[in-house]
């Protein structure tokens, strides 16, 4: 199942270089200066970290906010290696006992089934600095991993489209009489879509979850009655900006920092938070690696607000570290799933009902992806 920033990276022409602007530029080495004496005094070393990364923009923007300051400010080298997805390798590595990398990035729902397999050492939280332990979530804290960035699967339109005001919920997005125009949905995945169409047909936030199989029932019946507009199902990150930007699209769901790079490049386009689903991916430290004391130093550094706002400046996704917002950019803080006025009208991913098992052994992501399939085939 993909995610966030897998799907078509490096296809669209949509750079995430939009998000370092003069603002970023300036604001970088200043967040490099203010963590080089903690980081000296704590988090100082030598040898190296072998980190897992995507590749692409994506690695590009880690290395020059995060892994190059960290290699600075400690003396540790910091040695990326590119994979589509991390999960196969370490899985991989977890069975032969022989395990290359330190730090692999992880989609959510893998994440439950590799921990309980024992893959993973304890974060070492007695390394974070204030700034981290109190902008940072309990929730997004956990014993053998922390929540690296956060993905918003939101709803964009363009405002071309729509000179006197857009749609600002699900129930607009459904409401093709008021706002006419060819529609976009993620193909690939199917719990966002089921939430969006629950909105639509006037389930509260709160009662959202779990995702019985009776409002499953009511959620195919809403996306029966929108399947019609849709005039393509997107699959690649960067295809909904674009077509909104081509005007192919009037309205579509698109991953927050896919709509934000869009935007800071001047592109017509507006985000509508309420309703948007907000899917955290963790990172973890592997058991077994070459070496662990240097790659809790790096989690600890990457996890501190200034650079912890250096990584939303390279990659367009926050993690969830809400003290970076000091370091930000207003016009891009106004944009962020971290903004707290953004993120009280995100619906967050319910892991564990997502992961749980049935009574036939499947878990309920499997089951709802099932249906998804047989649905969409039709």
């Amino acid at each position: 199942m993909t995610d966030s920033i897998n799907g078509g990276r490096q296809q669209s022409g949509l750079s995430r270089r939009a998000l370092l602007g003069a603002a970023a530029a300036m604001t970088i080495p200043a967040i490099a200066r203010t963590t080089t004496a903690f980081a000296q005094e704590k988090l100082g070393g030598s040898g190296e970290v072998v980190v897992y990364s995507f590749g692409g923009s994506f690695t590009e923007g880690v290395r020059r906010y995060v892994y190059e300051p960290f290699t600075r400010a400690t003396g540790i080298k910091v040695v990326d290696v590119v994979a589509d997805f991390a999960e196969p390798q370490v899985n991989a590595m977890h069975k032969t006992g022989r395990v290359d990398w330190d730090i692999a990035y992880l989609v959510a729902q893998n994440y439950p089934a590799m921990h309980e397999a024992g893959m993973f050492v304890p974060i070492d939280y007695s390394l974070w600095d204030e700034k981290s332990l109190v902008g940072t979530p309990q929730h997004t804290r956990l014993i053998d991993a922390v929540a690296i960035y956060g993905v918003g699967m939101v709803m964009a339109y363009d405002q071309r489209a729509f000179p006197d005001g857009g749609p600002q919920n699900w129930a607009d997005f459904w409401n093709v009489k008021k706002f006419p125009g060819p529609r976009g949905l993620f193909a690939p995945e199917a719990t966002r879509n089921m939430v969006s169409a629950l909105l639509a047909a006037g389930v509260a936030k709160k009662d959202i979850w779990p995702l019985t199989d009776d409002k499953l029932d009511r959620a195919f019946e809403k996306l029966n009655e929108i399947k019609p507009h849709i005039t393509k199902w997107w699959t690649a990150g960067g295809e909904a900006p674009q077509l909104l930007i081509n005007r192919e699209y009037a309205i579509t769901t698109a991953y927050d920092g896919r709509a934000i790079a869009a935007i800071r490049q001047g592109a017509p386009i507006t985000i509508v938070w309420d309703g948007a689903y907000l899917r955290y991916n963790y990172g973890v430290i592997l058991k077994g690696g070459p070496n662990t004391a240097n790659a809790q130093k790096l989690i600890a550094f990457l996890n501190g607000a200034q650079i912890a706002a250096g990584w939303t400046l390279g990659t367009g996704y926050p993690g969830p570290n809400t003290n970076q917002l000091t370091y930000l950019p207003a016009d891009l803080i106004a944009l962020l799933n971290i903004n707290p006025e953004n993120a009280s009208k995100c619906i967050t991913e319910n892991l564990a009902w997502l992961t749980a098992k049935r009574p036939d052994g499947k878990t309920n992501v499997d089951y709802l992806q099932e249906r998804w399939l047989a649905w969409r085939a039709n």
